[in-house]
């Protein structure tokens, strides 16, 4: 039982590591080319670039949290309200049938989309171990 619990963590820390150098890496093209992401903050927040720049920051500072056990939680915590908050750009990319970079997602790959945002958010509260993955 202790070696598939050892192993259960090393997984755990494994997928830590490549869950935050994506989102390091995903915050880093928001800070390089903010242009791509633009297009879809809905118009309602105004000053898009800000939302650009802090959704970008957000994901790199969280993205490093992640990375290491005693800031985890936290960090996990920090990504499911950011992957709900942000998904709002998504919809609103969806709904106004918003190109980025002249290509415009189907209605599948919009809900594939938001599959992969959910499998996104449950993979951080396994990674966390927030409930109901707080074993």
């Amino acid at each position: 039982m202790n070696f598939i619990y050892k192993n259960i963590q090393k997984l755990r820390s494994i997928l830590a590591l490549v869950y935050g150098c994506w989102f390091i890496y995903i915050g880093i093209s928001h800070l390089i080319d903010p242009e791509w992401f633009k297009p879809i903050v809905p118009s309602i927040l105004r000053y898009s670039m800000f939302w650009v720049y802090f959704s970008g920051i957000c994901e790199i500072f969280l993205g490093i949290l992640v990375i290491f056990k005693k800031s985890r939680k936290f960090a996990s915590i920090g990504f499911v309200i950011m992957i709900v908050l942000i998904y709002w750009a998504n919809i609103n990319m969806w709904i106004n049938d918003i190109a980025i970079n002249g290509n415009k997602l189907s209605d599948e790959a919009h809900i594939i989309r938001g599959i992969i945002q959910a499998l996104l958010i449950l993979l951080v509260l396994w990674i966390g171990k927030i409930k109901p993955f707080n074993k």
